[in-house]
């Protein structure tokens, strides 16, 4: 069955971080839409889970290390075919903690994994895409990237993933490749329920400071991603989404009170 829109039919799509979260949710809405899915993640087990569930292809990836990422670019190309789509899902968070008391090891790996990681994934699968000339990248950043945040090397890290989303649109865009970012806000993440667990983010006040009163779906990035990599948005690139339940809308009314409550 073919999806009028959105059709992602005999595409190939390889999904970093693709074993849980944001990651997970895409490789199961693009393989529904019709395209063949390739799980990359640092958790082989898990991603041959997802992989199975999709009927896609399962690879192990140190998004950190080029060595890794240039291999999982060749083997995909090699293994599985020509891929027409990638989602830089890989990414870690942090617990909010003030830079005295932010280990100088844990801010080099948020760094590290989200925008190394994000560069050295890009970088190796536009090799291939830029002899097609055609390809469709969507990273994955946040709305720390636009905001003061306690989160002192997460934010800076998903600044910078927006500033070189820009950057390759620019780069690549007249070899036929589109580059875009998706600002997710709170998104109800193992890696943020994780968070919340440990006591270092409390769901009510996620959920007080956006429009709509609610934290972010996986499946809600997927869909936006989605839209992204599809003929819909072929004339788009160099943005970065916000998907976010309308955090950026209400952001400047907490000294007003909140949002409004509009009960009934």
């Amino acid at each position: 069955m073919r999806h009028p829109i959105g059709d992602l039919t005999d595409r190939i799509a390889v999904i970093t971080g693709g074993a849980s979260g944001i990651g997970a949710a895409c490789a199961r809405l693009f393989s529904a839409r019709g395209a063949q899915v390739v799980v990359a993640d640092v958790n082989e087990a898990k991603a041959s889970r997802v992989a199975e569930e999709v009927g896609g292809v399962a690879f192990a990836v140190d998004v950190r290390d080029e060595v890794s990422v240039e291999t999982l670019a060749r083997r995909s190309e090699a293994e599985v075919g020509p891929t027409a789509i990638l989602v830089t899902s890989a990414g870690i968070v942090q617990p909010p903690l003030p830079p005295e008391a932010l280990p100088i090891d844990l801010y080099d790996q948020v760094l590290a994994i989200n925008l190394r990681g994000t560069y050295l994934s890009a970088r190796a699968f536009a090799t291939y895409m830029l002899e097609r000339r055609s390809g469709a990248i969507v990273t994955i950043s946040s709305i720390t990237a636009e905001r003061s945040v306690p989160l002192h090397a997460y934010a800076p890290s998903k600044a910078a993933v927006t500033n070189l989303t820009m950057g390759l649109a620019g780069e690549w865009g007249r070899a036929g490749l589109r580059v875009n970012a998706i600002e997710p806000g709170y998104v109800r993440t193992p890696a943020l329920q994780e968070q919340i667990d440990r006591g270092h983010r409390d769901p009510a006040l996620l959920e007080e400071h956006s429009a709509l009163g609610r934290m972010v779906e996986p499946e809600e990035v997927a869909r936006a991603a989605a839209f992204l990599v599809s003929d819909e948005a072929g004339c788009i690139t160099g943005i970065a989404l916000p998907v976010d339940a309308g955090y950026f809308a209400v952001g400047g009314w907490a000294p007003y009170g909140g949002a409004r409550r509009r009960e009934g």
